[in-house]
């Protein structure tokens, strides 16, 4: 049981700290393209205030929808074991970027700005498969390879 939470709070942890930066990254790229000067310390800062920042709304929201894509997909991966190590990033990848399209579709406007454009929500897709590939590799028994 304890290794299947220490999982999702890792994976969970991993996809929030790619998906903050990721953002950070997006939305300054954006304000090149309008043409501010943004040098290396300031995507720094800027990255380290964000992963601050974004603790309460982007954090809550990575938990809750990887804990839904983990779960539907544990139970598919009892008929599928020898998948696991596929499925969980995929989930992971399936949840970032249905948490954004839901967010959009539900309130009419993007969760955070940086999923906005496709390079965006594709880097928030990645961070969940990221996480997603941690959790099925923290996850799986000790002696095992890829089945649980």
């Amino acid at each position: 049981m304890w290794r299947y939470v220490k999982a999702y709070l890792g994976a969970v942890l991993l996809t929030y700290l790619i998906g903050a930066a990721a953002i950070t990254q997006v939305n300054l790229g954006s304000l090149q393209n309008l043409g501010a000067s943004v040098d290396f310390a300031t995507r720094v800062s800027a990255t380290w205030a964000d992963l601050q920042g974004l603790v309460m709304p982007y954090l809550v929201l990575v938990a809750v929808a990887l804990l839904i894509g983990f779960v539907v997909t544990g139970q598919i991966s009892r008929f599928f074991p020898l998948h696991r190590w596929w499925l969980y990033p995929l989930a992971g990848l399936v949840a970032l970027i249905a948490m954004h399209l839901i967010l959009k579709a539900v309130i009419g406007l993007w969760g955070v700005a940086g999923a906005r454009p496709a390079l965006g929500l594709l880097l928030q897709g990645l961070a969940g498969l990221v996480g997603g590939w941690l959790y099925a590799r923290m996850s799986r028994r000790p002696n095992t390879i890829f089945i649980d």
